[in-house]
C-alpha cells in the first residue's frame, strides 16, 4: 500500500507558536500511526510549509493530487482535517465524491476518522459540523492574527521575515532594520546613477556588464545556482528608486484582500501607512526626492483575468515570458533590453500562441482518446470540442511551453514528452 502523509503549517500557526501544528510533531505523530495500523506500505511525504489551509493553491497538496489522479497513492493520513483543508465546502467535494470514486482512503488521526470504516449515518454529520467549523476558525484566526500584526507595525515594528536590499534585522531586535554597508553601496550607487540621468535600463545593463551582484545573490551567498545565472533587471533598479524605506521610513498596510485566503490587491498609494524616520537611511530625503522628479511611472495594465499561458511559455534564456498590453497583445522575454544574452525573444503574438496551443492539445486530447476509448473520462472529451483557450485546460495538459526564435514552439506536456 502507497500511504502519502500530508503535512502543513500556516503562517497564522507560526505567529501563534502552536508547537501541535509543527511539521516535526506532525510527521511524528503520522508515522506513529502508520507503524501500528499497517505492516506493509511505502510512504510518500508531502509538506507545504507556510501557506493557508483556506485555499488548494499550495504546492505540495497540488502534486499530492496529482499523484491521486494518476492513481499512484492508496491512502492519505492527516493529523486533523485543517492540515489538509479549512474550505468546508471543498473538503467535503473530496472527502464524498473525489476520493471515494477514485479509491483512495482517507485518514485524520487527531479526528479518529477513517473513510474505509466509515459508511453514512451520523457520523458523517458529525464530519460535516467539524467541516465547517474549521471553515469559521480558519476565517477568525485569520482576521485576529492580521488585526495583531497590524498592531505591531503601528507601534513601529519591522516584522517581516526578509529584510529589504541594503539592510539586515538586528540580532538582539529583529524587529529593527541596520545597514548592511557592501549592499548599501550598490543601493548609493543606483540612486547617484539615476541623479545623473541614467534610466533603470541603463543602469541594469551597466551592472551586468560589471558583473555586480544581485540581490539574490547576495541572499545566497554564490553567484551560480543550478546553473543559472542571476541577472539585474531594470524593475528591480525602479524597485529600489521608489522604496521609501531607503530614506528611513517603513511602509505598510500596502495590500488588501476581498476575502479571507484570496488573493492580494495593491492598494492606491494614498492609503499606504508611513512610520517616519523608523531606522537609519541610506540615501537623504532631498537625492530620494529629486530622483522620484527625474523618474518617470511606469504605465501599469490592470487586467481582471490571467492570460491563460502567462508563467508557462519560456524564452531561450530560461525566463519567463511577459505578457505586454496593447491593441495587438504579445509575449517578450522581460529581460530582453538588460540581459547579456542575444537570442532572446523580442515579440510572439498572444492570439498565435493561443491558436497554435489549442490546436495541439486539441491532436492531444484525439489522440488520449483514441489510444484509450474504454477508460476515457467524459470530462476530456468535452474539450475537444474547445474553441478558445482556457486557464482550465492549460493547467490540465501543458506543464511548459519554451519558445525559440524563428517561432519554433516545443510543448512540454504533463507526464509525457513531445517535441513539435
Amino acid at each position: 500500500m502507497v500511504i502519502a502523509l500530508y503535512m502543513r503549517l500556516s503562517k497564522e500557526d507560526m505567529c501563534l507558536q502552536q508547537e501541535s501544528n509543527s511539521i516535526y510533531y506532525q510527521r511524528t505523530l503520522l508515522k506513529e500511526y502508520v507503524s501500528k495500523h499497517f505492516k506493509e506500505y511505502q510512504l510518500l511525504e508531502f509538506v507545504d510549509d507556510g501557506y493557508s489551509g483556506a485555499h488548494f493553491n499550495r504546492p505540495s497538496v497540488i502534486k499530492l493530487l496529482e499523484y491521486v489522479r494518476m492513481e499512484l497513492v492508496d491512502c492519505i493520513i492527516v493529523k486533523d482535517f485543517s492540515r489538509f483543508s479549512r474550505d468546508y465546502i471543498e473538503l467535503g467535494s473530496y472527502m464524498e465524491q473525489i476520493f471515494p470514486l477514485m479509491g483512495v482512503r482517507f485518514i485524520s488521526v487527531n479526528d479518529h476518522y477513517d473513510s474505509e470504516q466509515t459508511q453514512g449515518g451520523i457520523g458523517n454529520i458529525d464530519i460535516s459540523f467539524r467541516f465547517l467549523l474549521y471553515d469559521l476558525y480558519s476565517k477568525d484566526l485569520s482576521v485576529k492574527v492580521k488585526t495583531a500584526l497590524n498592531v505591531r507595525k503601528e507601534k513601529g515594528k519591522y516584522i517581516s521575515a526578509n529584510s529589504p536590499f541594503g539592510y539586515v534585522k538586528g540580532k538582539e531586535d529583529n524587529h529593527m532594520l541596520f545597514i548592511k554597508e557592501d549592499e548599501a553601496l550598490i543601493v548609493r550607487r543606483i540612486f547617484d546613477m539615476a541623479l545623473n540621468g541614467n534610466t533603470c535600463v541603463q543602469i541594469a545593463k551597466q551592472f551586468n556588464r560589471e558583473g555586480i551582484k544581485t540581490p539574490k545573490q547576495f541572499k545566497m551567498e554564490t553567484s551560480k545556482i543550478n546553473g543559472e545565472v542571476f541577472e539585474w533587471h531594470s524593475s528591480t533598479i525602479c524597485h529600489i528608486l521608489k522604496n521609501k524605506v531607503y530614506i528611513g521610513d517603513m511602509v505598510y498596510g500596502k495590500y488588501y484582500k476581498k476575502e479571507v485566503g484570496g488573493k492580494n490587491y495593491l492598494k492606491p498609494r494614498s492609503e499606504w501607512k508611513v512610520y517616519y524616520n523608523h531606522h537609519e537611511p541610506i540615501v537623504t530625503r532631498q537625492v530620494f526626492e529629486k530622483v522620484q522628479k527625474n523618474t518617470k511611472d511606469v504605465k501599469t495594465y490592470e487586467t481582471n483575468k490571467k492570460h491563460p499561458l502567462t508563467g508557462k511559455l519560456l524564452c531561450n534564456c530560461g525566463k519567463k515570458l511577459q505578457l505586454k498590453k496593447g491593441v495587438n497583445d504579445y509575449f517578450r522575454c522581460p529581460y530582453l533590453y538588460v540581459t547579456t544574452h542575444f537570442d532572446c525573444i523580442r515579440k510572439i503574438s498572444a492570439k498565435f500562441l493561443e491558436q497554435y496551443v489549442l490546436l495541439k492539445v486539441n491532436k492531444h486530447i484525439l489522440q488520449i482518446v483514441k489510444n484509450e476509448k474504454e477508460t476515457c473520462n467524459a470530462d476530456l472529451v468535452k474539450y475537444i470540442e474547445a474553441t478558445s483557450l482556457s486557464q482550465e485546460l492549460t493547467d490540465i495538459f501543458i506543464d511548459k511551453i519554451l519558445v525559440h526564435k524563428e517561432s519554433n514552439i516545443e510543448i512540454i506536456w504533463k507526464n509525457e514528452y513531445i517535441k513539435d
